[in-house]
């Protein structure tokens, strides 16, 4: 991989980040979920359940918003490499177009 387009680097470090911290989602519900099922009452139980749901849907937020502004992010730094490509070959179309001599303009003006 000679040279990577940093947009598509984007998109696999989010997703990397994503599948961590949905892990990490995942690992603390099953801790709380553990705590319910020794928790002595019900009670207590359905509020540690609670709890664990709520972590669950916390984190798949919190997830869902870091995957779509990694993607914003890649997408505008998309854009703004194909304008700037679009630009580049704009100046070069113009510097290859044939100058007007300006020998032969001075020839001209002395006659």
């Amino acid at each position: 991989m000679a040279e990577a387009d940093l947009d598509v680097i984007i998109r696999q470090i989010a997703k990397a980040q994503n599948k961590t911290l949905m892990a990490a989602v995942k690992k603390r519900r099953d801790r709380i979920m553990a705590q319910a099922a020794k928790a002595k009452d019900k009670e207590s139980r359905d509020k540690f359940r609670l709890i664990a749901k709520s972590t669950m849907e916390l984190g798949a937020a919190a997830a869902k918003r870091l995957q779509n502004s990694a993607e914003n992010t890649a997408d505008s730094y998309l854009r703004a490499m194909r304008g700037a490509a679009e630009e580049a070959s704009a100046v070069a179309k113009k510097a290859t177009k044939k100058p007007v001599k300006k020998a032969d303009k001075s020839k001209q003006d002395s006659q």
